[in-house]
């Protein structure tokens, strides 16, 4: 009963959030054309037309670029790539950054020592600046994108879940079950993990938003998602044409708005979270 009335406080308050609000309806928009387009419209991204660069018309609705292509079909397919990635990397950043943070807050001592300064070595170097050093060296492509943003961002959910956790292994309840000779695994999964993990939810919600501006960046500089895979950041990166920026506004202002859109309603919809998991908001 106790979980359920705290649950259905923190959806009452989620609820009382009206942007956040939008920005969760925009996002299952978004995700529901990103799914039913392709098969409702028969999109065809990687097919190669007669028309080079050609205005939009009734059979290409934001026109073909420079090679040929369905330039509508590719924003569509862009964003599935782009939200791919962004999910995929900030799920290997939690895998990493959980256990790695959940042992530094618990155990301390050395493993703490080891752990955070490895967090800290991380967070030192301009995380765009790393991405594209190591990008360069295993070749740029969407799944070292994926990979390479991951890895890089776990050092923020171990921050997160340290400090979480710090509290928590304190709480009376950890004492009491280190009392009765329950193993420490079991503390962490079923006692401490729980109570920690409303900052984790959000801060994946952020992560999510961040990767994907990162994959956006890196393929606008040419080193993320290759050609003739679509992602928004290429897209972006194959207008960068003084003639097309002023020309043919179709070919990037799309991309830009789809991308600003997103990563705010993602921001948004956990600004929303952040408010109602906390017990201090009130309806």
């Amino acid at each position: 009963m106790k979980r359920s009335s705290y649950f259905r406080d923190v959806v009452g308050r989620f609820k009382t959030h009206k942007l956040a609000m939008a920005g969760m309806c925009i996002l299952i928009l978004e995700l529901l054309l990103l799914l039913l387009l392709p098969v409702m419209m028969d999109l065809k991204p990687y097919e190669i037309y007669s028309g080079f660069g050609a205005f939009p018309s009734k059979e290409h609705i934001l026109g073909t670029d420079n090679t040929g292509r369905d330039l509508f079909a590719r924003l569509i397919y862009g964003g599935r790539t782009s939200l791919y990635v962004g999910l995929v990397s900030t799920l290997i950043s939690f895998a990493i950054g959980v256990p790695l943070g959940m042992l530094a807050g618990y155990y301390k001592g050395p493993v703490e020592t080891v752990i955070m300064r490895m967090a800290d070595v991380f967070m030192s170097f301009p995380s765009m600046v790393f991405i594209l050093v190591l990008v360069s060296v295993l070749g740029p492509s969407l799944s070292t994108a994926t990979i390479v943003i991951g890895i890089m961002g776990w050092p923020g959910f171990a921050r997160q879940l340290y400090g979480s956790v710090l509290s928590v292994r304190e709480k009376e309840y950890v004492e009491a079950a280190k009392a009765v000779g329950t193993k420490n695994l079991t503390i962490m999964i079923r006692y401490i993990l729980p109570n920690s993990f409303a900052p984790i939810l959000i801060a994946f919600t952020f992560g999510v938003a961040n990767a994907i501006l990162q994959e956006s960046g890196l393929s606008f500089l040419g080193m993320g998602v290759q050609v003739p895979k679509a992602s928004w950041g290429n897209m972006l990166y194959a207008a960068q044409s003084v003639s097309v920026i002023a020309m043919r506004p179709w070919m990037w202002v799309p991309p830009g708005i789809c991308l600003l859109v997103t990563v705010l309603s993602i921001n948004l919809f956990g600004d929303g979270l952040r408010d109602a998991l906390d017990p201090k908001m009130k309806l």
